[in-house]
């Protein structure tokens, strides 16, 4: 397993327990006194590392190459699913998944980012960064779900949208915009889940939702810190710092009211137990949809709307 950087204390003990262990073995030694006793300070050390985390350190792991993703949480998390190809015009995008699923009898549309693990994946999946092809796909299985009178469930999980020529040239930009305004408006409960990364408009283009949650160790960021980093200081070496004021964590997010609660993760991160962080998702997907099903579809649509309407507030001097 991919180890971080600031884990090393950590392994170094679990390479001396492994040590004990063979040295046990070879010599027909009992050190199980000496391995329990570095165990439980390697588990002691783990829970303090990771109780006060720094923005940089949360970055990493929200994006771990293990960290699981769209189509991961789906397997865990849906009794069926059926995955929807295309946009209708240009072409199908492998960087935004979606389709039908079932979760527990309820009937949802599911649709989310989609990066890959290896190299070979990544390249497939462009990195997790959709083209407008992506967006405009996730816009026609979101109007499906709206006819048939389907919750929409979203993942997010992308550095952004892909902002290459042949991109631009097709109308990024365009295809984002229209899926916020078009999101606004649907009269479908709409639950998104922020599991990695959450890149400025390349994660809102499906991030209009009645209800936002977060992972305890995703980001959610305006740009990157790399990115602001290299516009405010002219180095992107200077990333820890830009991630310091960005307010990218989870809790940040809660606290700024974009998003509505934070979904605990196994310690370590959610690629230390896929099986727990799926079943904490799934929790709360049946929560909340069991609140809408008594909520009628025009208060629905008014509650998201007046939610992103609210994020920022005014002030106008008066002309007198």
């Amino acid at each position: 397993m991919k180890l971080l950087d600031f884990e090393k204390p950590i392994v170094d003990l679990n390479d001396k327990i492994d040590d004990l262990k063979r040295l046990s073995e070879e010599g027909g030694v009992d050190l199980s006194n000496e391995i329990a006793k570095i165990k439980k300070k390697a588990d002691s050390l783990k829970k303090e590392i990771y109780k006060d985390l720094t923005p940089s350190q949360v970055i990493q792991i929200a994006r771990h190459s293990l960290r699981p993703d769209t189509l991961q949480l789906i397997k865990y998390i849906c009794d069926d699913f059926v995955e929807l190809h295309g946009d209708r015009a240009f072409r199908d995008d492998p960087s935004i998944i979606g389709g039908l699923a079932t979760i527990k009898g309820n009937r949802v549309m599911v649709i989310g980012h989609q990066k890959g693990h290896d190299t070979k994946e990544n390249i497939y999946r462009n990195f997790g960064m959709p083209h407008p092809e992506g967006y405009r796909k996730a816009l026609r299985l979101m109007k499906l779900a709206e006819k048939f009178k389907l919750p929409i469930i979203t993942f997010i999980d992308t550095p952004g949208a892909y902002p290459g020529i042949q991109a631009e040239e097709r109308g990024q930009a365009e295809a984002i915009a229209r899926n916020l305004k078009e999101m606004s408006a649907l009269n479908v409960p709409i639950i998104t889940f922020v599991i990695g990364e959450g890149g400025s408009g390349g994660a809102l283009g499906i991030g209009v939702a009645n209800k936002v949650y977060m992972l305890e160790y995703a980001i959610y960021s305006v740009i990157s810190p790399e990115g602001c980093a290299s516009i405010l200081f002219r180095d992107a070496k200077k990333a820890s710092i830009a991630a310091e004021n960005l307010k990218i964590t989870a809790t940040d997010i809660v606290g700024l009211g974009v998003a509505d609660g934070v979904i605990k993760e196994p310690l370590g991160g959610a690629h230390n137990d896929v099986d727990f962080t799926a079943n904490s998702i799934k929790e709360v997907i049946l929560t909340e949809l069991g609140k809408y099903k008594k909520i009628k579809a025009d208060k629905i649509m008014k509650e998201r709307y007046q939610k992103f309407r609210s994020f920022s507030e005014f002030e106008t001097d008066s002309l007198d």
